[in-house]
């Protein structure tokens, strides 16, 4: 598709300020993960409004607009997901001025969603047809987070077989992610008969056994192959009851992350090692909860992956005018990716501020990533 086509280019010429008016209005839908049925069911009318067709809402709240995928044998998958990263369900601040959007999740995602919304627009109101397969366009659920990924899941799940690339919009356009950092999180909980702390001294102590399994946890020789890059952390500690109180329960939150399969492998069978010991030498009640996985890559032509990479990065560059670099990134590519489907997560704005409540994005950074979505997505469709 030639963005230099008289249609083409006229859109995009004047589809500035109505994408940062559908961003104010995005911004305005509250959608925590698991609770973006608002957002969803705004985006599903107004993809409607635009004149697309088939239209729906899935099980896991993914708006999914179908072009000709009733008889296609393989289908190209671009995705941009609807929640934020953050738990209010009431609007959160927008601010415009001169330079920048303001407002908590205005980049990531709801700038790429109201991008990729718009290109889907164009495909309705123009009519224009895939090449040789069919396309999904999905605003998809749960990426953050607990999310676990869940929309992108279902996705993979009620297309099986068919889907055989993947973009999915999310981030900056000064990388991309091409390589899946997967991780495993869990939520453990070890409780005692606990006490006071003078009359009952000696009994087991909660907080005390959590911190014995902390550093047997702590004490990991980390795995490396090749290029391989493996971390952990413990986030979060919880319990105990007061200054006097032997404590009777606490639970800390624990996750170890690799963009390399054999990693993550070794990863959960030291952690599992750790767990033994400790319900061996009885240090506490002990319960585990996992909480999140996130699979690696598995699978994936290297050569194709290659290719649609290179021409991720060339057509970023080519609008943006700055370099744009490959990474590995935790990002809904990783359900594809672990399922031997080659995947891309590309970017559609300049900002800064990612996951904190003083997030902005820079409004001339709009039309560069509207060109770059649109050439990416309108490459798989005929020529006007």
């Amino acid at each position: 598709m030639d963005l230099s086509s008289d249609r083409m280019n006229e859109y995009l010429k004047n589809a500035t300020e109505e994408t940062l008016a559908l961003i104010e209005t995005l911004c305005g839908i509250p959608a925590p993960s698991g609770l973006e049925d608002a957002r969803a069911d705004f985006c599903k009318q107004w993809l409607e409004e635009q004149g697309a067709k088939g239209v729906y809402i899935d099980a896991a709240k993914n708006v999914i607009y179908p072009v000709a995928c009733e008889n296609a044998e393989k289908i190209v998958l671009f995705s941009a997901h609807t929640d934020t990263v953050f738990p209010d369900v009431e609007p959160m601040p927008f601010i415009r001025d001169e330079k920048y959007l303001h407002s908590p999740g205005v980049g990531d995602d709801t700038t790429c969603l109201a991008v990729m919304l718009m290109i889907a627009k164009y495909i309705a109101k123009n009519g224009i047809k895939p090449k040789d397969c069919g396309i999904l366009i999905v605003a998809n659920s749960c990426e953050e987070g607990l999310g676990n990924l869940k929309g992108i899941k279902q996705i993979m799940q009620d297309y099986a077989g068919k889907i055989c690339r993947a973009y999915t919009f999310d981030g900056q356009y000064n990388a991309l992610a091409n390589d899946c950092v997967g991780s495993h999180r869990y939520e453990i909980t070890l409780k005692t008969e606990g006490g006071h702390s003078f009359r009952d001294f000696g009994n087991r102590n909660a907080i005390v056994a959590a911190a014995q399994l902390i550093c047997r946890l702590n004490d990991c020789k980390i795995p490396v192959y090749n290029n391989s890059r493996t971390t952990q952390n413990i986030g979060l500690i919880t319990g105990g009851t007061s200054v006097n109180t032997i404590a009777q329960e606490t639970k800390f939150f624990y996750e170890y992350r690799s963009n390399n399969a054999q990693c993550l492998a070794e990863m959960k069978t030291f952690f599992e090692e750790q767990i033994a010991w400790a319900k061996a030498e009885n240090i506490a009640e002990i319960a585990v909860n996992t909480v999140g996985i996130r699979p690696c890559a598995d699978g994936v032509d290297e050569k194709e992956l290659a290719e649609i990479s290179k021409n991720a990065v060339e057509i970023s560059q080519k609008y943006s005018g700055i370099p744009c670099i490959c990474r590995a990134g935790s990002t809904d590519c990783n359900i594809p990716m672990s399922l031997g489907v080659p995947a891309v997560c590309v970017g559609s704005y300049i900002g800064s501020g990612e996951h904190t409540r003083e997030e902005k994005v820079e409004i001339e950074s709009i039309p560069v990533g509207l060109k770059i979505a649109a050439e990416l997505i309108l490459q798989y469709f005929e020529k006007e």
